[in-house]
């Protein structure tokens, strides 16, 4: 009998993703370390904090959201970044639908990701959320492995990058086993390589990274949609067709043929991509 596989774009195993808060103006050089090695990432954004002075705490202009975040994804943070396990649950809807109106209104696209500002959520507010127009929300703290989450409202990231980032990329980029699937995910908040002058370690893993051509760059949302559509296609019993019910191209690997499944109806005998 044939072992069937889910893969990554292009039949590969390892993704990589990050994770950004706030909208601080470091972001703008983070944007560009990312884009100048082909790295893709989610900004988390808190649209009532735009224009709205702290010391020692500037922000973009929401102007720039449209043109700096282009090929990236803006998700919610909430719009003023409570810690919404001590909030009203209506007030917490409001937060996050109010968040993604305004933000939509730069990006013309509906803003489907979260992270839960200062980490804080309860179950209640997991299970709001899908009623939200949320698909994922990501947590505080670090795995520091590199799974799949088993709760898109309790993601957890593999480590934040002052958390043994190079190493965990060394890690990841030696990792051969591909009948599994990896996931790298990384966060943090753009002003902190200024606070903690450590841009230099951010360059040498964009760098690190940017040279794997067996990784997946992605955003969050890029992720959870890729993945969830791929579990939803479906195999005839003798493995010679299958339907893929999304609008997205999925990849599978049968045995070591890998096939690219377009949305639809498929025969596997004219979907083989290449032999790895």
């Amino acid at each position: 009998m044939s072992q069937f596989y889910i893969c990554y774009p292009e039949g590969k195993f390892k993704a990589l993703t990050f994770s950004y808060d706030d909208g601080r103006i470091e972001d703008r050089r983070l944007v560009e370390i990312f884009n100048r090695n082909g790295l893709k990432a989610t900004f988390h954004l808190n649209s009532g904090l735009f224009g709205v002075p702290r010391p020692g705490e500037e922000r973009i202009d929401p102007t720039e959201i449209s043109t700096l975040y282009q090929g990236h994804e803006v998700a919610c943070h909430t719009y003023t970044h409570p810690t919404i396990e001590r909030c009203p649950l209506d007030k917490v809807a409001l937060e996050v639908l109010e968040d993604r109106k305004f933000l939509e209104s730069y990006t013309h696209a509906p803003v489907q990701g979260l992270s839960y500002p200062n980490g804080s959520y309860t179950a209640e507010i997991k299970k709001l959320l899908p009623a939200l127009g949320i698909e994922y929300s990501r947590v505080v703290g670090s795995s520091h492995n590199f799974g799949l989450p088993k709760d898109w409202y309790q993601w957890q990231a593999t480590c934040h990058h002052n958390q043994r980032l190079m190493e965990h990329g060394v890690e990841f980029s030696k990792l051969f086993k591909s009948q599994y699937l990896y996931l790298m995910y990384v966060w943090g908040h753009s002003f902190e390589f200024t606070r903690d002058n450590n841009w230099a370690v951010l360059e040498e893993f964009a760098d690190l990274m940017g040279q794997q051509q067996d990784v997946w760059f992605c955003t969050n949302i890029e992720f959870k949609k890729y993945m969830t559509a791929a579990h939803q296609v479906i195999f005839t019993m003798d493995g010679t067709a299958a339907l893929n019910p999304s609008a997205y191209d999925i990849w599978m690997r049968v045995d070591q043929t890998v096939h690219c499944l377009k949305p639809g109806l498929n025969d596997l005998s004219q979907t083989a991509q290449k032999e790895n």
